[in-house]
């Protein structure tokens, strides 16, 4: 692969990175929810249960976070324009791969390849941030984390292309779109500053042992549980709301992937609001009102008798709120472990993607054992609540020790 760089200015640089990172993000999030709208189609030809159905659309989610944490550190050890180059061309191949798979363990496999779509998350992170002081990149991460809107992509356009072809043409044309962003992103963009500085002598590369050394830290696996809820519940309703709608409310595919596409827009295209708010109002504010009213919005759709219209309003009002917190969680990480934003970005967004495999294949399950749709917004109340409390909990002993030591 070629190594020149492209003409820009360092007043040029961050903004190029940040508009094609979240590019080249929104591409990899439809490839990754891709089987959000053919796992449907697959799961008629092959008879599968509702277990197994949750199984194949959170196979790609397994994958996708499993490789975060590793994709961070190495975004921070060699940069990100690598990285994040050879993440897309890996998904591609794997997503071209699915479309000849004709058996349910076939799928599976070419689904845990798709997969490593979902791990260039991490990538955009650690490559983003870096760009960028400390007071931007609140912003700067927020409007990266827009590229979640390939969800939304993913389901406008995957059904009429499903309907009129197959979904075998579905795989092969995302796969084919995300080859050519691969290609355009890495002749378009140029190596972070920290790899700069490497290469003209002016930076070691850190230990491997110092990039791991925060992941003890409670408070990570704090952040983690955030992310869970609000990335994780999103990746995973994203995934199983046109299944949803097609069994509570009888909607075709097409209906059902517009208003699963409802929920999904201001899920992602929030997200950079979310990121202005926690420069301004603190991202402390932003969770708290994040996880309040998800809390209220998932009480409530775990109501068995609510309307196809009520449905759709409350979910918008979830998805709007997971946005803001979406953001707010990764406002912290390059404030509190500025050394350590692939690392620590990589786990929690680890942690939040194995939400999104954890929870489709919980909603599954309950479905199974209880006979109820809406057992899976129950699940996610108990998940939003936990986070609220220990959230609340954490903030009072923290400033019961900072009044401690004032004192």
């Amino acid at each position: 692969m070629p190594t020149s760089q492209p003409v820009s200015t360092p007043e040029t640089a961050p903004s190029r990175a940040l508009a094609m990172s979240t590019v080249a993000f929104t591409v990899c999030f439809a490839v990754w929810t891709i089987f959000s709208i053919i796992g449907v189609r697959i799961k008629d030809e092959l008879g599968l249960s509702e277990t197994q159905f949750g199984l194949l659309v959170g196979a790609p989610i397994l994958t996708g976070s499993l490789v975060r944490m590793m994709l961070g550190i190495w975004t921070d050890r060699y940069g990100g324009r690598l990285v994040y180059t050879a993440t897309m061309l890996a998904a591609a191949v794997a997503t071209f791969l699915l479309s000849w798979a004709q058996t349910y363990a076939q799928v599976l496999v070419a689904a845990l390849g798709v997969g490593v779509a979902g791990g260039s998350f991490a990538v955009g992170v650690a490559y983003v941030s870096r760009f960028f002081p400390a007071e931007r990149q609140g912003t700067a991460l927020g409007i990266f984390g827009v590229g979640n809107v390939g969800a939304a992509v993913t389901k406008f356009l995957a059904p009429f292309v499903m309907v009129a072809w197959g979904w075998e043409v579905v795989a092969q044309v995302w796969a084919a779109a995300l080859a050519v962003m691969a290609v355009v992103f890495w002749f378009t963009t140029g190596d972070d500053p920290v790899i700069r500085a490497r290469r003209a002598g002016q930076a070691q590369r850190r230990s491997l042992a110092s990039e791991l050394e925060p992941l003890r830290n409670l408070q990570v696996w704090r952040f983690a549980l955030y992310y869970f809820f609000v990335f994780g519940a999103f990746v995973a309703l994203a995934l199983w709301l046109p299944r949803y709608l097609i069994g509570v409310y009888g909607f075709d595919i097409r209906t059902a992937g517009m208003i699963g596409a409802i929920y999904s827009i201001p899920a992602s295209v929030f997200r950079a609001y979310g990121g202005v708010l926690s420069d301004k109002a603190g991202a402390r504010t932003v969770m708290y009102w994040t996880f309040a009213v998800s809390a209220i919005c998932t009480l409530i759709l775990s109501m068995p008798s609510v309307g196809p219209w009520t449905f759709v309003v409350v979910i918008f009002t979830l998805g709007f709120f997971m946005s803001l917190g979406k953001a707010a969680v990764y406002k912290h990480i390059p404030v509190y472990y500025p050394q350590n934003v692939g690392a620590v970005g990589g786990l929690v967004g680890m942690i939040g993607g194995l939400g999104g495999f954890v929870l489709p294949l919980a909603f599954g399950a309950l479905k199974d054992l209880t006979g109820l749709w809406s057992s899976c917004f129950m699940a996610l109340f108990v998940v939003v609540a936990t986070s609220l409390a220990w959230m609340h909990l954490a903030i009072h002993r923290m400033e019961t020790r900072a009044r401690a030591r004032a004192a």
